[in-house]
């Protein structure tokens, strides 16, 4: 008995273990960065961030009754990669922003699901068609960040995007993750 819960404690952790739920008051550090692979096979890439969301839900069949839907940005450190010998703390905030998007376009999918979900017919009725929109504006968000910013090597639009990102990160502070 003991071994079996051993076991799946042990399970438990490393699924916890392999992602990083974003908070305003904690940042990426390189160690969370654990792939060994870069993902992106570019060798031009110094760092990649595997970050995105993740949704829990309570519904019921009954289409009246309240939903709840929690809504997470989410870091996968099993899946962040880091070229060891280009790294620096320059680089580090590049990737942070990448996180930081995550969660603006968590707050997003968050204030549409407030707005207009409310019962489990809404849920039925709506969401699919507000996380897909959503996920798709933050695709494409996350690209033209990477292309306007070469990767962060344009540092004065990146500095245009670091006050951007945190200016709409406060503009949606309502939506902030409880």
């Amino acid at each position: 008995m003991k071994l079996l819960f051993l076991c799946c404690f042990l399970a438990v952790h490393m699924i916890w273990g392999q992602k990083i739920i974003w908070k305003e008051d904690q940042k990426l550090v390189w160690a969370n960065f654990k792939s060994p692979v870069n993902r992106k096979n570019n060798p031009s890439v110094a760092a990649y961030t595997h970050c995105g969301w993740e949704y829990s839900l309570v519904k019921s069949s009954n289409p009246t009754t309240p939903v709840a839907i929690d809504i997470s940005a989410i870091f996968n450190e099993e899946r962040s990669w880091k070229d060891v010998k280009r790294i620096n703390d320059y680089i580090l905030l590049h990737e942070q922003k990448h996180f930081d998007i995550a969660e603006l376009f968590a707050r997003k999918l968050r204030k549409e699901v407030a707005e207009k979900i409310r019962t489990s017919g809404d849920y039925d009725k709506y969401f699919k068609g507000i996380y897909q929109k959503v996920s798709n504006d933050y695709q494409n968000f996350q690209q033209l960040y990477d292309r306007e910013t070469q990767h962060g090597i344009n540092e004065e639009k990146q500095k245009v995007y670091n006050t951007r990102i945190a200016e709409e990160l406060d503009n949606l502070k309502s939506y902030r993750k409880p």
